[in-house]
């Protein structure tokens, strides 16, 4: 979820709650995860699901199960209990360098509940956590603690390439379609 106003009141953990589901189960979630899913099965990796639809089925699965668990640990559980905002506040001026430098921080750095500026423990613990429950469903060829690390940097490396999108897609967006920004967004 994106916000452009800086000033934006906390969630609470209900809106926490929605905010995930809302994500987790958006139509350009599954044609990412088919896409994903495809990938993974044309490079044949984790062979023990094996090839043909039976094994596309269980890589889509696995990479929505991947994708479901991080947005649940990431922007639900741990933004709940550890009172931090799982929104990226989007900056939308200034030099592309500062933007871009202010996207990859926000991976790292989040808004409490209070106003304030702390480590993103959400997004961090949210990966590694989601990459253990991963140990649950991958083949038992690919689990284990270096996998689960793997995984876990992987989904960090998606959040900061998610930041980028978020501080700049709806500039490309305009750009593209040659929209003028509304007064009220600015």
């Amino acid at each position: 979820m994106v916000t452009n106003r800086q000033n934006a009141l906390p969630l609470t953990p209900g809106e926490k709650f929605h905010l995930f589901a809302k994500q987790a189960f958006d139509p350009t979630e599954f044609a990412v995860t088919a896409a994903q899913a495809g990938l993974s099965q044309a490079e044949n990796e984790f062979p023990g699901y094996g090839q043909g639809w039976k094994g596309y089925a269980k890589r889509y699965g696995a990479t929505f199960g991947d994708e479901v668990s991080s947005g649940f640990w990431s922007n639900f559980v741990y933004p709940s209990l550890l009172k931090e905002d799982p929104r990226y506040f989007r900056l939308g001026q200034g030099s592309f360098k500062h933007r871009v430098a202010y996207s990859v921080k926000q991976e790292f750095v989040c808004r409490t509940d209070k106003g304030g500026r702390s480590f993103n423990y959400s997004a961090v613990l949210g990966a590694f956590t989601a990459g253990g429950v991963s140990n649950l469903y991958y083949p038992s060829s690919d689990r284990g603690f270096g996998l689960t690390m793997s995984r876990a940097s992987i989904a960090v490396a998606y959040g900061v390439a998610g930041s980028l999108f978020d501080e700049f897609g709806s500039d490309v967006h305009r750009k593209l379609f040659h929209r003028r920004q509304k007064a009220n967004d600015k």
